[in-house]
């Protein structure tokens, strides 16, 4: 008996309640330019700022003692240090980041046909240009997928072999939301922009640890001066130097909330009932790796508090429920 035929992705979604979008002529058209910013987008970047001021102040102190010690002008590291972050649209440059840092491959031939009429389909949905994007895979035995920088569409290999080609569509379209309401950009940039300052902090971590090394009275008089040169900064600044102690936690709520509109990007374009699919599949994976967890005695392994206020993802509960919720509201 031959299998049955894979289902099509389906080609006449009702029109979503997004304002983002429109549809003309039966198909969906972005009102706005193809990348842009949306809420989401300009509230993370604010909360990254504490973070970016720090790596500002390092860079210049780092350049301010090369020019010191070499005749570098200052502004000649500051500046490059600036326009740095315009590499993340570069195309050559996105590729090697592609590569490197995701661990990215181009796909196969055989991937490509698999991969490029879902994604002209779910691009077409959009009204947006599918060739603007590079199309990359990941070798993985999960389902998932990523957008990054300014035109990068990653997907699994296991994705692209598993999944049928509609639940892929709802796949990419939740990548393509993240996409053309800047998510993806704004992440790559607030990471590079604030990386500096993170050195500097784990290298102040590290020298901190050597506090352990000295006696007992040495380390009272580092912990007494650290501490009121803290609370210096901390009057001074009006308590803003403590701010990047408090934003990860924002810019992880925000996160969340990006990958629910995400979401509803997918739903608006007709994909909700093939993204719950998908997320469904996830679900039962993870059920079944408990079972198995408990069947064999082994310890489960449940998130805490922190690690969940930390998490740039929200629970799958959370993704169907809103997506569910979008659809009997559209009924």
């Amino acid at each position: 008996m031959s299998p049955p035929p894979e289902p099509e992705i389906p080609r006449a979604p009702e029109p979503p309640e997004d304002p983002d979008l429109a549809f003309r002529d039966g198909r969906v058209h972005i009102t706005a330019r193809q990348r842009r910013a949306d809420a989401l987008t300009l509230g993370s970047l604010l909360l990254h700022l504490p973070h970016v001021a720090m790596s500002a102040a390092v860079v210049f102190l780092v350049s301010y003692a090369i020019d010191a010690l070499i005749g570098i002008p200052w502004w000649v590291g500051v500046g490059a240090w600036a326009l740095s972050g315009t590499l993340v649209f570069h195309r050559p440059s996105e590729r090697v980041l592609a590569r490197h840092l995701f661990g990215l491959r181009h796909p196969t031939q055989e991937e490509h046909r698999r991969f490029g009429p879902v994604w002209r389909e779910v691009t077409a949905r959009a009204g947006v240009d599918g060739n603007a994007y590079q199309l990359w895979v990941e070798d993985s035995d999960g389902i998932n997928a990523m957008a990054a920088a300014g035109h990068i569409v990653g997907v699994t290999s296991h994705s692209l072999n598993e999944l049928p080609s509609a639940q892929l569509g709802g796949v990419l379209a939740h990548e393509l939301g993240h996409h053309t309401r800047g998510h993806a950009w704004a992440s790559l940039l607030s990471f590079w922009y604030a990386l500096p300052g993170r050195i500097a902090w784990r290298l102040l971590l590290r020298l901190a640890s050597l506090v352990d090394r000295l006696s007992v009275g040495a380390t009272a008089a580092v912990v007494t001066l650290a501490g009121a040169a803290l609370l210096a900064v901390a009057v001074a600044t009006y308590g803003l130097v403590l701010l990047p102690l408090v934003t990860p936690y924002l810019v992880a709520a925000v996160a969340r909330q990006s990958e629910l509109r995400a979401d509803r990007h997918a739903a608006a374009l007709g994909f909700a009932p093939q993204l719950m699919a998908v997320l469904r599949k996830e679900q039962a994976g993870q059920e079944s790796e408990r079972a198995t967890a408990a069947a064999l005695g082994s310890p489960l392994r449940v998130p805490g508090l922190i690690a969940r206020l930390l998490s740039s993802h929200p629970d799958l509960h959370t993704r169907l429920h809103h997506l569910q919720q979008g659809l009997d509201g559209g009924r």
